[in-house]
């Protein structure tokens, strides 16, 4: 599907964001330009719990939701009769936050006669990487890291992405905008969900990704030896239950001994285990298919060695890579806008009957 419009008229799409513990709008143009993005964050919320807690979660988007998306049409200095679209995060995720979304994005859509577009909130993720502000001309426009004047070309299919959030790790190969195969998968943990776990076992609390991301900077990476695993039928997929154990029992053993533990080496060699089974398991789908171009998507894309690490190995391959400013790697409703916008484009609508679906596969229609 190619991203060409037929007239100079940009297509305006409010996307809208309520999966799990963000309440975020956005707008965005012609899928890529970001003009507004609002985003209230329940992580002080859940902070005091260890977690996300769902009952929690879904009053909070009650009441912010409204709030939220009347900042990102103001601050986007539009009205209702600018937009062609709304998009509406409809799955994968917590069920009351879906609905409560979804709701809202299906009475927007009656009582303004505007088109109604589902998105997959995995998807979203990957469509990140295409985003950018309007009238920003720093170097950072499409990435955080600084990038080559190549780097800094428009990201556009075919190419090989990795999604790590704290629910979701899969290695996905994008054909198209809106077209996307899995290629790799976990079998048990996501990344983000065993940073979570060991983040909770070293006492950094929650959110653990970046707390041990933030740790490890002082930490050893070759400290402790920790196991880089592979399961499955498929070369690409990941487990990372393993890791988590490995740790758990190491700290576990310091403790019946006596020993004292350095939580900065524990950290980083942790972290550099998992970043080593992401990278090469991605450099090697995208080798093996074929592929010029990975990309990074999802919360886990925010960790810094994994974003400089997969830069590195990709080069070293002649792979050019991307990954989304790290603004737009948490969830966000810019790139549920982005990925509606090439629903949209598709001709794809949903009516007043869509539904939160919490368990939706990449690719699900």
């Amino acid at each position: 599907m190619s991203e060409e419009q037929t007239t100079n008229k940009k297509t305006i799409i409010l996307g809208i964001e309520t999966s799990c513990d963000e309440t975020a709008a956005a707008v965005v143009a012609d899928g890529r330009e970001v003009i507004s993005n609002v985003i209230y964050t329940q992580i002080p919320t859940h902070t005091l719990y260890g977690g996300v807690v769902p009952e929690i979660a879904s009053r909070e988007h009650v009441l912010k939701i409204n709030q939220v998306i009347k900042k990102a049409l103001t601050d986007a200095s539009l009205t209702w009769d600018d937009i062609d679209a709304i998009a509406v995060t409809y799955g994968p995720g917590l069920v009351g936050p879906l609905l409560i979304g979804v709701s809202t994005a299906k009475a927007i859509a009656y009582a303004k006669n505007i088109p109604l577009v589902g998105v997959n909130h995995i998807e979203g993720h990957i469509c990140a990487n295409y985003l950018y502000e309007r009238m920003d001309s720093s170097d950072e426009k499409f990435s955080d890291i600084n990038a080559s004047q190549e780097d800094m070309d428009r990201l556009v299919p075919p190419y090989m992405c990795l999604v790590a959030s704290g629910g979701h790790s899969h290695i996905v190969r994008v054909d198209d905008f809106d077209k996307y195969t899995i290629i790799g998968r976990t079998h048990d943990d996501a990344a983000g969900e065993a940073f979570d776990k060991v983040a909770r076992a070293i006492g950094l609390g929650y959110p653990g990704g970046p707390k041990v991301d933030k740790l490890a900077r002082q930490g050893n990476p070759t400290a402790i030896t920790f196991p880089r695993a592979s399961v499955g039928d498929s070369p690409y997929d990941f487990s990372f239950s393993g890791i988590k154990s490995s740790v758990l029992n190491y700290l576990n053993g310091a403790e019946m001994k006596g020993e004292e533990v350095n939580k900065a080496d524990v950290a980083a060699s942790f972290q550099q285990a998992v970043i080593d089974v992401l990278c090469d398991h991605t450099i090697k789908a995208a080798v093996d298919h074929g592929m010029k171009s990975v990309a990074l998507a999802g919360g886990v894309a925010a960790n810094s060695l994994l974003r400089e690490t997969m830069r590195e190995r990709a080069k070293a391959k002649g792979l050019t890579f991307r990954c989304p400013k790290l603004i737009y790697c948490t969830d966000n409703g810019a790139m549920i806008a982005s990925a509606g916008f090439y629903e949209y484009m598709a001709g794809r609508r949903a009516d007043l009957y869509l539904n939160a679906v919490p368990n939706l596969k990449i690719g699900e229609r």
